[in-house]
């Protein structure tokens, strides 16, 4: 039998990607710190639900303490906040001359990168929408845009590999040599979501909401002010066009951007962020400060003013400790920013 993909995280991506792979009769194995998850996933089997498609599929899982061996292919899919204690973990079990592909938000191929080097580091951008349900379920929200590439830009063989691999799951992938592009992208939609997960309302609710559309717009720029500054031309995807949010641009292309995120939205079944979920339903830290906190940080190094993603960060930060409620009163906390 081949070597296993070895997935380090069974959540909304490393579960949705591992049940795509086991089902194609792809070897995988998958690690994750949840017992009765790891449970399930084994025995019943996950199951993946919703719109996009419905079935159940049998995956090999094990806790990190049960995990042996090592493997050559490392798909790590946990929450960016994460991403050093898997490293962690992990490590004792990847292969010489095996790689780390970051499955992952924000900009954890830097992380990845200075435990392994730039040379075993793989980098991936995904947006299709799920959401951990309970123990051996994934809601299957809607697809989105899946892409890969070495975050030096090169194109080898393991890249057309994983390249593959992810096909089996979207048959729309793409396999880039400018994989910060896609990531940059990422971010600047990604500010404007955890912006969403300050209120009760849906993803399509506030980006429709004429009212909340600045700092949204506001947030964007300060992104795409800080890729320009590092030398990356973020690439559109799903309704969201970098180039409306640049430094000159109008407020035009920026309001046609909000609606296409809007519309985007409107069609999937997971109609909240996963920062809602770890707010409101899981009542857990989010991933606000390796993703919002760290743009701000290299702005920051770049001599760029981010002061809606510097409130943001806080803003979230009230909500997770109960000092303030998620509600249309704290997201205006930001536009008082814009005064």
């Amino acid at each position: 039998m081949a070597e296993p993909v070895l997935i380090w995280g069974a959540g909304a991506i490393g579960g949705i990607l591992g049940a795509y792979w086991a089902r194609a009769g792809v070897p995988v194995l998958m690690v994750d710190i949840v017992p009765d998850h790891v449970a399930a996933c084994a025995n019943k089997g996950l199951s993946i639900e919703g719109p996009v498609e419905e079935f159940t599929q049998v995956v090999s899982c094990v806790t990190p303490e049960q995990l042996t061996g090592e493997y050559s292919r490392i798909v790590l899919a946990v929450k960016a906040h994460a991403t050093e204690a898997a490293m962690m973990q992990l490590m004792p079990h990847l292969a010489s001359g095996g790689f780390v592909l970051s499955a992952q938000n924000g900009l954890n191929e830097r992380v990845i990168a200075q435990h392994i080097g730039p040379d075993r580091t793989i980098g991936a951008f995904v947006n299709y929408g799920a959401d951990w349900i309970g123990p051996g379920r994934i809601l299957f929200g809607n697809r989105g845009a899946v892409v890969v590439g070495e975050i030096d830009g090169s194109l080898q063989q393991r890249t057309k590999d994983m390249f593959a691999l992810l096909q089996i799951f979207e048959p729309d992938a793409v396999l880039t040599r400018d994989i910060w592009a896609y990531l940059w992208g990422k971010l600047g939609y990604g500010a404007m979501l955890f912006a969403t997960a300050l209120t009760p309302d849906s993803m399509t609710a506030n980006f429709e909401d004429p009212a909340r559309g600045p700092v949204l717009m506001g947030l964007a720029r300060e992104v795409m002010r800080t890729a320009i500054a590092e030398g990356v031309n973020p690439k559109p995807f799903n309704g969201f066009e970098p180039i409306a949010f640049m430094p000159g641009s109008d407020d035009t292309a920026a309001r046609k951007s909000l609606a296409d995120l809007a519309e985007f939205n409107s069609k999937t079944a997971k109609t909240h962020t996963g920062i809602y979920r770890d707010l409101a339903v899981r009542k857990r830290k989010t991933e606000v400060d390796p993703q919002v906190g760290t743009i701000a940080e290299i702005a920051a190094g770049h001599g760029i003013d981010t002061p809606l993603l510097r409130r943001l960060v806080e803003l979230i930060h009230d909500i997770e400790n109960g000092r303030r409620e998620m509600s249309a009163e704290t997201f205006h906390e930001l536009t008082e920013v814009l005064t």
